[in-house]
């Protein structure tokens, strides 16, 4: 038998069946006419938006990086509880725009965007998170063809990274962002191009789990912060401060501190250097935001024993949720949480693993966990499936339909 991660806290039962925003499972499904399904919980993404707020200096924005999960109710939803969504291409730039939310609030980071993407951001108002000087130097001329004056940022590929954490956006050669030494030199060029300058973006890292690797990176931010600005000879409108909160996936992961975080951030930010007195400052995140919030549901298809091993055959598998099949962003396989979703709460009876229907021996679910005795109609239930799920997967592969989606 092998551990799996924490279900969240979040989460409770009804007559043995697992609730998700405080409907039964078996409603959900009803609902939604088949599995599998994504079902996020609105209540639980603006719990996260609330204790958040609590924890940041007001002066700190919250921004929702929607690459983490870009389904439209889902953006629609952190549009009305943020300040600001932070996009990665036209396409979640268009959907960030229906949203509701003000383009002056949107930006576009990302390398290799394309000029008919430029055009795009630059005609609907969005900031631009230049990552290169060729970047730069395209949005100027797309801007002057169209006669918009183009609002951009730099991107920064600081010198330092987010100790420990899952994935380092920062630190050395990076596809990522303008190198530390270069970002004001750009900067200056385009103030002296006559762009609308909108600050830096400046993102170290994600996924980090240890709160004070957290807090030593936001006050490296906002030192090379102002270092930059006055090297740039201006106070930047704002700095993004980027994101780099974590959630635990696994076994022995804790919950993230960020009262401490915040509190931590808030001392800096009362000591910030004059440069930066007049500027805005956000905090961009996305998984922490609503990863918690998501669950997967797919349905027992086939219940069998291999040489006395016992296999939970479902109608899902890493097509939709790559990330719980251990191929997305993991080095050693590791247990999701999981459950039952029509035995929720009942005791373990047994070891087995829960496969997907691809032919693949990548596609597991789960692997040799204790779980309640399931058969062929119940549906299993893989957590922290709110970030990086849908949209992550490859689900066009073998030719199986795409998973349904549903906030409630």
């Amino acid at each position: 038998m092998k551990p799996m991660g924490n279900i969240p806290a979040d989460y409770a039962s009804r007559d043995g069946e697992l609730l998700i925003g405080g409907r039964t499972v078996s409603d959900l499904v009803a609902k939604a006419g088949d599995t599998p399904l994504f079902v996020y919980d609105r209540a639980i993404m603006a719990a996260r938006v609330a204790r958040l707020r609590a924890a940041l200096p007001a002066e700190v924005a919250i921004h929702y990086a929607m690459k983490a999960n870009p389904h439209p109710q889902v953006v629609a939803a952190f549009a009305g509880m943020v300040g600001g969504i932070d996009v990665a291409s036209a396409g979640e730039m268009q959907i960030a725009l229906a949203s509701g939310m003000a383009a002056d609030h949107i930006s576009f980071a990302g390398p290799g965007k394309r000029d008919r993407e430029l055009e795009a951001a630059i005609t609907a108002g969005v900031t631009i998170n230049l990552e290169s000087f060729a970047e730069g130097w395209r949005a100027i001329a797309v801007a002057a063809t169209l006669g918009i004056r183009p609002k951009l940022a730099v991107r920064v590929n600081p010198d330092f990274e987010i100790r420990g954490s899952g994935m380092r956006m920062g630190g050395g050669a990076k596809p990522f962002g303008v190198d530390e030494a270069d970002a004001a030199a750009l900067c200056r060029d385009m103030i002296a191009a006559g762009a609308d300058w909108r600050g830096f973006h400046i993102f170290a890292g994600s996924q980090a789990l240890d709160a004070a690797a957290i807090i030593e990176a936001q006050a490296a931010t906002v030192a090379l912060a102002a270092k930059l600005a006055d090297q740039v000879g201006a106070a930047p409108p704002l700095v993004n401060l980027g994101g780099g909160l974590g959630i635990p996936y696994f076994p022995g992961e804790q919950v993230l501190d960020v009262e401490a975080i915040g509190a931590a951030l808030a001392d800096v930010l009362g000591q910030r250097a004059d440069v930066l007195s007049t500027s805005a400052f956000a905090i961009e995140l996305g998984r922490w935001l609503v990863g918690e919030a998501g669950v997967y549901l797919t349905r027992i298809v086939d219940r069998k024993v291999s040489h006395g091993e016992v296999f939970l055959v479902t109608d899902g598998g890493l097509h939709h949720q790559l990330a719980a099949s251990g191929n997305f962003g993991t080095v050693v396989r590791r247990n999701y949480p999981v459950a039952v979703a029509t035995r929720f709460g009942a005791e373990a009876e047994e070891t087995t693993s829960v496969v997907g229907c691809l032919c693949t021996p990548l596609d597991r679910l789960a692997d040799k966990v204790a779980l309640p005795r399931a058969d062929v109609g119940d549906v299993i239930a893989v957590f922290m499936a709110g970030a990086y799920g849908a949209s992550a997967s490859p689900q066009a592969f073998l030719g199986h339909p795409p998973a349904l989606e549903m906030l409630v």
